[in-house]
């Protein structure tokens, strides 16, 4: 029976918690840990948990705690990861991995060191149509993938950002490119790899207590000659989100839309029926997952801690997405061509060097410690 903690109750919290809780006979909530001892107690009670509160996640390096879930802050990732790393365990930290590279890079080092899992949740992979769409990818059916579309489109309203922690760079580390877009750009990068080359621009039109961005594009060039579009938005109503990857021979997408064509002899297209015929009997083919989202990250972490086998998303993965989202801020703020791998002297390497270098749209001016409502709705699923 694997021991669990808790670091930071807050909204995400309750995604972990019903998680852990689908796997009773495998692990057991046994702490929780929050700056505000009254939000981890009304979650303890909520669930039925009987677990330890505590305000100070120090106090539990010295328990025995197998596998540590940190849904803090993204300025606290790293610290928080690394000391229980150090004290011996596995992690689960929630996107994005940290606030920078170096910090990412320590928190590897650690668990490197330690021998101690370290993954980082990005349950969109864990869903049906993302994971059916890489298998779908990964047939290799729609021939090699020329362009891609990501369009991660969120809606948040003015007050979101009155949150102390959010909307700044110091805390929260960059604005819906990092924040809320992160999900589909580790899909795309999970589908597709790293691109070699990344412009970008970036605004914000609509929430005037927030220094980040509330939208950007990205363009990305791969090295094969693909060519990627990312779009990152908290401004756009309805919110629908869709991967989209032409190939060669097909479109494919989330959610699942497949179109086929071939040329007429003066090169206008027509259907090609029987590709499409094939391609849809076999995505209909696939199996679902038995869980989605974040409990089937956590029988992933699960698995990974029992058999002695690597997550599917581990730090690796989780440093590979912060990289490409570090170099849309970097083109987007000096107007470069950003060629990646980012090297560690780059000045968007380190967190102080991002907050060094940053666009600042607004200046940050008071704040709420919480919202009496911590519900969190999500958008169109990609379905």
């Amino acid at each position: 029976m694997l021991k669990v903690a808790i670091i930071g109750t807050g909204a995400i919290s309750g995604a972990h918690i019903d998680g852990y809780l689908r796997f009773k006979d495998r692990c057991q909530i046994v702490a929780l840990c929050d700056l505000y001892p009254e939000k981890a107690e009304a979650k303890n009670q909520a669930h039925g948990l009987n677990a330890k509160i505590v305000s100070d996640y120090r106090q539990l390096l010295d328990d025995e705690i197998d596998l540590v879930s940190i849904c803090l802050p993204p300025y606290e990732h790293a610290p928080v990861a690394i000391d229980f790393l150090e004290a011996g365990s596995h992690v689960l930290v929630e996107k994005p991995m940290a606030s920078s590279l170096e910090e990412c890079d320590r928190m590897l080092e650690a668990a490197r060191r330690s021998g101690r899992m370290l993954s980082v949740v990005a349950q969109n992979r864990f869903t049906n149509p993302i994971m059916k769409l890489k298998q779908m990818l990964d047939t290799g059916l729609a021939g090699p993938i020329l362009h891609a579309q990501v369009d991660s489109f969120w809606w948040r309203g003015h007050c979101y950002y009155d949150l102390w922690w959010r909307g700044t760079w110091e805390k929260e580390g960059g604005g819906c490119t990092l924040n809320h877009a992160v999900h589909h750009i580790d899909a795309l990068i999970w589908m597709m790899g790293r691109p070699e080359r990344i412009q970008a621009f970036m605004s914000n039109g609509a929430h005037d207590n927030a220094e980040v961005e509330d939208l950007s594009v990205a363009l990305l060039k791969y090295p094969n000659g693909a060519l990627g579009q990312v779009t990152s938005s908290v401004v756009h109503h309805g919110e629908e989100q869709q991967l989209i990857f032409q190939g060669k021979q097909a479109r494919l997408s989330a959610p699942w839309k497949v179109k086929a064509s071939v040329s007429r002899p003066n090169g206008f297209p027509e259907t090609n029926e029987v590709l499409e015929k094939q391609l849809q009997e076999t995505y209909e083919a696939l199996p679902d997952l038995p869980h989605q989202g974040h409990a089937a990250q956590i029988d992933d972490a699960l698995n990974a801690i029992e058999n002695g086998r690597p997550p599917l998303i581990d730090g690796v993965s989780g440093r590979a997405t912060l990289e490409t989202i570090t170099a849309i801020y970097k083109a987007a703020g000096t107007g470069e061509n950003v060629v990646l791998p980012l090297a560690s002297d780059d000045p968007f390497y380190t967190r102080e060097g991002v907050q060094a270098n940053a666009i600042r749209f607004y200046e940050k001016s008071g704040h709420v410690e919480n919202f009496a409502d911590q519900s969190i709705t999500v958008g169109t699923k990609l379905e």
